[in-house]
């Protein structure tokens, strides 16, 4: 019988180990930065699991695949392993998420209020994953103070929460939903 590959019983004492081995406390900021980016990459496949049309789809996947590449540059120790200089990536990568967000926009409504998260459930998950990319941020900023994280870290995450939040706009006009707007009861 083989060895299960889910549960080694290494972390049962409140430990684990970054990529390269060093061994820190399951609380450490860099397991709350990468476990954050792992928390938003879940609810980005939760909008995956509504009706999108293919290039939303595409576009969320590579989104997906890029936040796995986040989260394993996170998890690296660069003192012992030379992983993150190959899990580099440029400005590019931000600008596409720009021009899925020009696009989108073009087919929109100006804003004139904020809105309500709401109205169908991968609206929602948009809703839910852009908060929960707000807080990837902080975290990611909070690694940074103690350990070198490469910029377009940072300005990626940053702009994945705009993104996420004119998803939720596209999506309410392709679910045919409304858009309630949150206007201040003075």
């Amino acid at each position: 019988m083989s060895k299960s590959l889910v549960y080694t019983k290494t972390g049962d004492k409140g430990k684990t180990s970054l990529i390269g081995g060093t061994r820190v406390a399951k609380n450490h900021y860099r397991l709350e930065a990468y476990g954050t980016v792992d928390e938003l990459n879940t609810f980005v496949g939760m909008i995956r699991s509504y009706e999108v049309d293919e290039n939303t789809e595409r576009q969320i996947i590579d989104i997906q695949h890029k936040l796995f590449v986040i989260g394993a540059y996170l998890a690296t120790d660069s003192n012992v392993t030379d992983l993150r200089d190959k899990l580099d990536y440029d400005e590019a990568i931000i600008e596409t998420l720009e021009k899925e967000m020009d696009r989108m926009e073009s087919d929109l409504p100006p804003m004139k209020h904020f809105v309500l998260p709401g109205g169908h459930p991968g609206v929602s998950y948009c809703h839910i994953s852009r908060t929960v990319c707000r807080r990837a941020e902080r975290r990611i900023l909070a690694m940074a103070e103690e350990s070198e994280v490469n910029p377009w870290v940072i300005k990626y995450i940053n702009r994945l929460s705009d993104y996420l939040f004119v998803l939720s706009r596209y999506l309410s006009k392709h679910y045919g939903v409304n858009e309630i707007p949150w206007v201040p009861e003075l």
